[in-house]
């Protein structure tokens, strides 16, 4: 896979179809590579804007996919051929899949406890066959403690699931600790849990997925307010060109 970029607001985003971002994805963890993959939206592009330490910090990532269809936006505004998403909570079914399929270990790591003990009983139902390194909640004090877990049971995957930007500074902080996939997946687990209903297929296939998120929680409002800001700001980039 070649590795086709767009410059978003200074963010080097990939721009490839989601098939051919997995299979490479898959080869890296089969090669044991130590692969940092965030997946971004506006919001979180936004806060990176706002946010030095954070913007190093997604800039170190291996891979900025675009999460958001925003992104995508973004990227056509800026006259890129852009079309798919990569989602987190699509990497994540892939993934596990895959490594049902082919023998995986993986870690889980965030969410509410009750949504970590919903998972302790999915993961095994849904996919037998893939190892599990690991669960923890959220809710901790001492990270060290979790990490040397993690560098203990050496898992192919860690799925980081602590909301951004904590789930990348802890990707970026104890990362080299254990080789194969970080990945930041916001709140992907209290969707597998069925805590969280995802937008039926025709609001993503519509790319209204977001309309479908407000509707259902209208406390994400405010944060959806990135949105409108971060379409300026691409508009004006495109100006600047």
């Amino acid at each position: 896979m070649e590795n086709k970029k767009v410059n978003i607001l200074g963010f080097d985003f990939l721009n490839s179809s989601f098939n051919d971002f997995m299979d490479k994805i898959k080869e890296r963890i089969n090669q044991r590579q130590n692969t940092f993959v965030v997946t971004a939206n506006p919001e979180i592009v936004v806060a990176a804007l706002n946010d030095n330490q954070y913007a190093e910090t997604i800039k170190k990532a291996d891979y900025l996919v675009p999460d958001g269809v925003g992104i995508v936006m973004g990227a056509n505004i800026l006259g890129s051929d852009m079309s798919e998403r990569i989602t987190g909570y699509d990497v994540l079914l892939d993934l596990l899949a895959w490594g049902n399929q082919n023998h995986k270990s993986a870690y889980f790591l965030g969410a509410k406890p009750e949504v970590i003990a919903d998972l302790k009983t999915i993961i095994p139902q849904k996919y037998p066959d893939l190892s599990v390194a690991g669960y923890h909640d959220g809710y901790f004090n001492d990270s060290d403690e979790i990490a040397a877990e993690i560098a203990q049971n050496k898992p192919d995957m860690v799925f980081v699931a602590l909301g951004f930007p904590k789930q990348e500074y802890f990707i970026e902080k104890y990362r080299q600790q254990n080789d194969g996939l970080w990945i930041g997946l916001g709140g992907s687990f209290d969707v597998l849990s069925g805590h969280v209903q995802r937008a039926p297929q025709f609001w993503i296939n519509h790319r209204i997925e977001w309309l479908y998120r407000l509707i259902k929680e209208p406390t994400r409002f405010k944060r959806m307010l990135a949105l409108p800001k971060f379409i300026r700001l691409v508009k004006k980039q495109n100006k600047q060109k």
